[in-house]
């Protein structure tokens, strides 16, 4: 097979693979914007309960007269979040530890309002005596300050709230230092003389709205966990279809983004339901538990937790066995992760996010270096058979049977598979794209500067360097391998080549055409140690 046509086949399979992801996305996107535009029109105005979930029970106590509503601030050494005390939400969250842009001094803004657009983390308890199933609204609740400071290991943010009936919910935030996950804690006091009953539900709320550039967003949207399915994307365009509904024990939600994520873990000991809504453009997922009896002067305990922060598999994995899987690394995962590992390794010895894709380049392109070489000698045993080819052309004419016949009588005698050039590519390739969504995926990559003009190897390169520099490898390989293809279409196609993958990889991460850059400087210094190898045996390799 030819060197050209090997360029051929990687350029064809990796543009039918972006265009075919970016085609999904939009079609999920439109779905999902139809389906937002007919509910809006046909639904009623959203209220201070239409976010809730429904309870099984349908006699619930009218709440007592509500505190005035406020804003409490929480601030530790990774978050400024504010909670909304009407419910207990978290309606912003601010990650101190992650620019919003590059360079810049303001913290990444995870949750709160974009453009008119919202994203917020809710929670609160239904059921037969929940305060939030209320038909006089969701409660306000008190808090003995405005404003808290993370100064130790743990901060807990208490809020309080009295039932008409004297049933007392106290609603904790439990923050602690270096962790993006919080701790939900219900305290619920029954002193009255009858029992009660309430429901913990933990929900996220986002605005639909569309995707990056192709090269900049993976999946946006929801995803779950269950016993059964560890993984499970739910886009808004499935919520628009149907409302989920899955009963499992344990289980988590999460709304995914590029680099950060989201998610509620409820308790693992019960059984939960994992629910979805679309309504007025607004996806929400949650999850549910069992009703919880309180007996008369008795007191009960429900808890969740909460993760809002970059997608480390580390502490993902930490909180839940599954969760690690909201860093979508697609259907080679079994592949990207160990990848991932190996990158992180790379870069606690060398120091830096740009050597270490060099590092693990290198280490790569040495263990295929095999499967490089039976490529490169296959080719070479092809190009040396086509004067041999030529003369069969002119024996047989038109005779295709005839010559097909001579053709693979001549493949056996030579002992070269015509396949051979094709096959070792087929097997590289899902390791390159396993690649691609390590770069594309790793929060690690996020705003991590190589040196000079590369400050930030998860963006493109600003000057176009290294898009040029590919494209001149490519060039410089095709010169090393002299085209022999005949027909003029083909040959126009493959001269081109280089500046079609140039300007296509123009928007590519440049942590990305980093790598495809060392990788093919590795493959032209392999393809000259194996044709020098080769013509000292007598095989013709080059004109």
């Amino acid at each position: 097979m030819e060197s050209q046509r090997t360029f051929l086949l990687i350029g064809l399979l990796l543009v039918s693979f972006l265009l075919f992801s970016e085609w999904q996305e939009e079609q999920a996107q439109s779905k999902a914007e139809t389906s937002a535009v007919t509910q809006v029109a046909t639904s009623p105005s959203n209220n201070d309960q239409a976010d809730i979930p429904t309870s099984s029970e349908a006699d619930v106590p009218v709440a007592q007269t509500q505190a005035v509503r406020s804003v409490i601030t929480v601030t530790t050494d990774v978050f400024a979040v504010k909670i909304d005390t009407k419910g207990g939400d978290i309606v912003e969250a601010k990650l101190l530890q992650h620019a919003e842009t590059h360079g810049s001094d303001i913290p990444y803004l995870l949750l709160g309002e974009f453009e008119g657009k919202q994203y917020i983390s809710q929670s609160g308890l239904i059921g037969l005596n929940g305060p939030d199933a209320s038909s006089e609204g969701r409660p306000v609740y008190s808090s003995e300050q405005k404003s808290y400071t993370l100064s130790g290991d743990e901060l807990r943010v208490p809020l309080t709230f009295v039932d008409k009936k004297g049933v007392q919910f106290t609603k904790t935030f439990v923050f602690k230092a270096g962790q993006y996950d919080v701790a939900l804690e219900y305290d619920v006091v029954n002193s009255t003389e009858n029992p009660v009953q309430v429901q913990l539900y933990t929900q996220i709320k986002r605005t639909a709205q569309d995707k990056d550039s192709i090269m900049t967003q993976t999946y946006l949207g929801t995803a779950y966990g269950t016993q059964d399915e560890p993984y499970e994307k739910y886009a808004f365009d499935d919520m628009a279809k149907a409302n989920l509904n899955e009963n499992t024990l344990g289980g988590y939600v999460s709304f995914i983004q590029h680099y950060f994520v989201s998610a509620w873990v409820p308790q693992q000991d019960v059984n939960n339901t994992i629910y979805s809504s679309l309504r007025n453009n607004q996806g929400i997922i949650g999850a549910k538990g069992e009703p919880v009896n309180i007996q008369a002067n008795s007191e009960a305990k429900l808890s969740a937790i909460y993760y809002m922060g970059p997608k480390d598999t580390d502490a993902l994995e930490a909180i839940h066995e599954d969760l690690d899987l909201t860093v979508d690394y697609g259907w080679l995962f079994f592949i990207s992760q160990p990848l991932l590992v190996l990158l992180k390794f790379l870069y606690g010895i060398l120091g830096n996010w740009g050597l270490a894709i060099i590092g693990i380049t290198v280490i790569v392109k040495t263990i295929l270096y095999p499967l490089t070489k039976a490529q490169y000698t296959s080719m070479a045993k092809m190009r040396a058979l086509q004067p041999k080819m030529q003369q069969l052309k002119e024996r047989y004419g038109d005779d295709r049977q005839k010559f097909g016949q001579a053709m693979m009588e001549m493949y056996r005698k030579e002992k070269v598979n015509p396949m051979g050039g094709c096959f070792p590519l087929l097997l590289q390739m899902p390791i390159f794209l396993a690649l691609f969504y390590v770069f594309l995926e790793s929060t690690e990559l996020r705003h991590a500067e190589f040196g000079l003009w590369l400050t930030d190897l998860s963006a493109m390169d600003p000057y176009y360097v290294l898009p040029i520099l590919f494209g001149a490898s490519m060039f410089l390989t095709q010169k090393l391998q002299p085209m022999t293809i005949t027909d003029p279409m083909q040959q126009k196609v493959m001269t081109y080549m280089p500046v079609v993958f140039s300007i296509f990889f123009i928007w590519f991460p440049s942590g990305l055409v980093l790598y495809w850059l060392v990788s093919n400087l590795i493959s032209i210094a392999q393809m000259l140690i194996i044709y020098r190898g080769m013509e000292k045996k007598g095989i013709k390799v080059r004109d």
